[in-house]
């Protein structure tokens, strides 16, 4: 059986989705029983020269949900570096992208393979195909920023092992 676009793309953007959400809510519980304010972290960095972990969720939706709603309209942009959410709204922000993409049928998402995508940067247009845009532009940068903030919470004291990064596995039923 030949691997679909929709379970290369959709099928493990639902799988870390799903596992984000969890290491926020596990995030949010450490944090209420530890008496710290979660919209501490939603600025944190991990080095001076990196985004906060705020634009860190706001990529793994924008790489996904996003990605997908780029590949539908033909023009992926990069998301705003401003987006002001708190904690709770970054959470809502990932339950959203989960929503959306749990409507997509795989013939919906299998049917956009071969389509044109253009990635725009201000002034720069990169071409891609849907499956070229997907497999080596959003899947590389959803993981990037899933992991990213995944290792800010872990840095500030999370209790997070490597099961609530990889989320829930696709067994053989």
């Amino acid at each position: 059986m030949a691997l679909s676009l929709y379970d290369a793309s959709v099928a493990n953007y639902l799988q870390t989705l799903g596992a984000v959400s969890g290491f926020l809510d596990r995030a949010l519980s450490h944090f209420e029983e530890n008496n710290i304010d979660p919209e501490a972290i939603v600025e944190t960095r991990l080095a001076a020269d990196m985004l906060p972990f705020r634009f860190q969720i706001i990529s793994v939706v924008q790489h996904s949900r996003g990605a997908i709603e780029g590949v539908q309209q033909g023009l992926f942009n990069p998301p705003s570096f401003k987006t002001p959410f708190n904690f709770a709204g970054l959470q809502a922000h990932v339950t959203q992208a989960r929503d959306a993409l749990s409507a997509l049928t795989p013939e919906a998402v299998n049917a956009l393979a071969g389509r044109d995508v253009i990635f725009a940067l201000g002034d720069r247009k990169l071409p891609f195909t849907a499956e070229g845009f997907l497999m080596s532009f959003s899947l590389p940068n959803f993981y990037f920023h899933a992991t990213t903030a995944y290792d800010i919470l872990r840095t500030n004291g999370v209790p997070l092992g490597k099961r609530d990064f990889m989320g829930r596995l696709k067994l053989k039923a």
